[in-house]
């Protein structure tokens, strides 16, 4: 492989691992938005989803926080039923038209909030609202290892507080991205000469990973919200800027 193409994959995931460690999520949405341009969709899933797996255990160790199994249960039995069906999805999917309705969300979505004061806070669903958005992140996750996506922006709008979000979050993703993996390997989507690869962004993305995740330490409740949603909404703008000139030709 081209030392250039070597050279990206390393940079993105450096990038990816530190947006990871300071939000909790996002490995897969930063690392594809920089990938995408040198590398095929299905290896650019592979990689994401071992370096934001190997992300989130990480965090299991540096940024440890509580959680009520009672209130990430239905995030997490919803999104085991959704990890096999992205990755069945994956090979048969139009991944450009897949960033482009994603990252539209995003970018209309995010921005909405991030201007707005006070947000009105989602009460109703309960556990049942709580499984189809666990459903739609392991989908997420089946395609390419963005399980953290629709739970994070859920949570948001749940009004959740910071660390009750970032342990949400951080056990559902490393629940969901355990299981993508196995998915893959069982499925034959990860295969052997995908190892280098994957052997060069796990190394790239540790350091910066522990930074990031160390920054968030000292973070307020306010910043957390402010960090969380302009990265979702740089996500969005990263997706459509990767999808929209092959949808053009």
């Amino acid at each position: 492989m081209p030392s250039s193409v070597t050279l990206i994959v390393a940079l993105g995931a450096g990038v990816a691992g530190f947006v990871q460690g300071l939000s909790g999520f996002a490995f897969g949405l930063v690392a594809m938005s920089i990938w995408v341009w040198v590398i095929d969709p299905q290896l650019a899933a592979a990689l994401a989803v071992s370096g934001a797996l190997a992300g989130q255990v990480i965090a299991a160790f540096t940024v440890r926080r509580g959680f009520t199994i009672r209130l990430l249960a239905p995030f997490v039995l919803g999104g085991l039923a959704g990890v096999p069906l992205g990755a069945f999805l994956l090979p048969h999917l139009d991944i450009h038209w897949f960033k482009a309705v994603l990252g539209s969300v995003l970018v209309l979505w995010c921005p909405a909030m991030l201007l707005s004061k006070d947000l009105p806070r989602i009460t109703f669903g309960g556990r049942i609202a709580d499984a189809v958005v666990g459903l739609g992140g392991g989908v997420l996750g089946g395609l390419g290892g963005f399980t953290g996506t629709l739970p994070t922006l859920w949570c948001t709008l749940r009004g959740y507080e910071r660390d009750v979000q970032r342990a949400v979050i951080q056990n559902f993703n490393l629940s969901m991205l355990t299981v993508t993996l196995v998915v893959y390997v069982a499925s034959g989507l990860i295969t052997r000469s995908m190892l280098p690869m994957i052997g060069l962004v796990l190394p790239a993305m540790l350091v910066p990973a522990l930074i990031g995740a160390r920054i968030y330490v000292g973070l307020s409740e306010a910043g957390f919200r402010r960090i969380v949603l302009s990265l979702l909404t740089a996500s969005g703008v990263a997706l459509l800027v990767s999808a929209l000139p092959h949808l053009l030709r």
